[in-house]
């Protein structure tokens, strides 16, 4: 496709095409190496919304000291709008946020190295760059966790990113597709063996086996395990000595487990493929963008629906195996996921080159978007947890909902302040000084492109 086409899509070296010979990626300004294309809209817009949406889910994991069941993370001791909005983060957020980070990770991830290569870096040094790259993210969420929270999931793309950086970056669509197929196939099988083994549960255990199954873990006393839920093990642990402690060991298990659960790796391959074709940011994609937002979120909500119900009391018979719902769930998130990236990549291109201030901002977000999903952390950890000032145990859904809004405006105003001054977020600018910086400079980069 001639590079001087606006709407190629933008291709990446592969097996099939020595990077030696790999086409030059279409750039509207400029054809010459070493001179970088303007920055796309849209994804910067989706990574920027999206960071409202991981505040949203991520709050509910500081709320210790509730009962809370465990197919969630939304406790049930709150009052009329706390079940609503909790309801409503069920349905529209948990268990679709993080593919869609992995998805919009592994675009980044394409366009990153397409970038370098539009600026005549070598692709032994995009190589060398992207795999240090994953090793400091790796790092990053390490510190994350230690420091302030056991959710991280920077360990878990930067895993992931080393493994698929060195084994399909470089290949062909085809052999990316598969992939992806396979390990949404591979997936699709533990959902169907998690369902069945509810359904084992439910016809074959007697109700005081299925109530403890169904109290386990709720923070109510009425769990086999303990009383403590997964808010209280994350963040209920008073003194922050024994609480890194506990942060550290959680992530060494959650890090290659959540890789090993296949979602994420097949998210970031998804989020691969889509960056090759421009599909964020190109209008007119064989792909239409409203049909997948539509289709995605739909099926990401049907897959919702039951944990959702569940948690308003309509179907408690459900409850002892909501459990093995819960897979069902994870895989409809990533429709779900996948539904978000579109609807927001479609706004970027409707709003192409008209972009109010207020859409400026957002994109100035996710241009930062590692500062500030780590931002989210620094306010909600010392805030919340029990090592902390401990509000989370005295506050509901409702309250947490609005602090991670005020915390998201907050990342706006900064974010802001900080595109006036044409300044990096200061982990992505720490990133960049551990990892790939001398590679930049070299090629010319421009402020606060990649």
């Amino acid at each position: 496709m001639p590079a001087s086409t606006p709407d190629a899509p933008t291709p990446v070296p592969t097996s099939a095409t020595p990077a030696s010979t790999a086409p030059t990626p279409s750039a509207p300004t400029s054809t010459t190496p070493g001179a970088a294309a303007p920055r796309a809209l849209a994804p910067d817009l989706a990574r920027g919304l999206m960071l409202l949406l991981i505040a949203v889910a991520n709050v509910s994991v500081y709320l210790w000291g509730h009962d809370t069941p465990l197919y969630t993370n939304h406790p049930v001791d709150g009052d009329g709008i706390d079940l609503v909005l909790s309801v409503i983060g069920i349905l529209f957020v948990d268990a679709r946020i993080y593919p869609l980070f992995a998805f919009l990770f592994g675009y980044g991830m394409v366009q990153f190295a397409m970038s370098r290569h539009v600026r005549g870096v070598r692709p032994e040094a995009v190589r060398s760059m992207l795999w240090r790259r994953h090793w400091w993210l790796l790092a990053f969420g390490f510190a994350h966790a230690a420091l302030l929270f056991a959710g991280d999931i920077l360990g878990a793309y930067g895993l992931a990113g080393l493994v698929l950086t060195a084994a399909l970056f470089w290949r062909s669509d085809r052999a990316v597709r598969i992939t992806a197929w396979i390990l949404l196939g591979l997936f699709s099988v533990a959902v169907l063996l998690s369902l069945a083994a509810a359904a084992a549960v439910g016809l074959l255990l007697p109700p005081e086996a299925q109530a403890l199954i169904a109290g386990a873990g709720t923070g109510d006393g009425a769990g086999g395990f303990g009383d403590l839920s997964n808010a209280d093990l994350l963040n209920g642990i008073p003194g922050y000595g024994w609480a890194l402690l506990v942060r550290i060991g959680l992530w060494l298990v959650a890090t290659p487990a959540t890789v090993l659960a296949l979602l994420v790796p097949a998210c970031i391959l998804l989020g691969w493929l889509a960056a090759r074709h421009r599909w964020l940011e190109v209008p007119g994609s064989r792909i239409r963008l409203g049909a997948v937002a539509a289709w995605g979120l739909a099926i990401g909500t049907l897959g919702a629906a039951p944990p959702a119900l569940i948690h308003l009391g309509v179907l408690p018979a459900l409850e002892p195996v909501a459990w093995g719902l819960m897979p069902l769930d994870q895989l409809a998130g990533v429709a779900g996921g996948v539904g978000y990236a579109a609807l927001f990549g479609a706004l970027g291109v409707r709003l192409r080159g008209r972009s109010p201030a207020g859409v400026r901002a957002i994109a100035a977000v996710g241009r930062r978007s590692l500062s500030c999903y780590l931002l989210q952390s620094v306010v909600f950890a010392p805030l919340l947890a029990a090592w902390g000032f401990g509000l989370g145990s005295r506050i509901g859904t409702a309250a947490a909902f609005a602090i991670a809004l005020a915390v998201w405006l907050l990342s706006v105003a900064l974010a802001v302040m900080l595109e006036r001054r044409g300044a990096r977020g200061p982990a992505e600018a720490l990133l960049r000084r551990l990892t790939y910086s001398r590679f930049d400079r070299a090629a010319g980069e421009p402020p606060i492109s990649g």
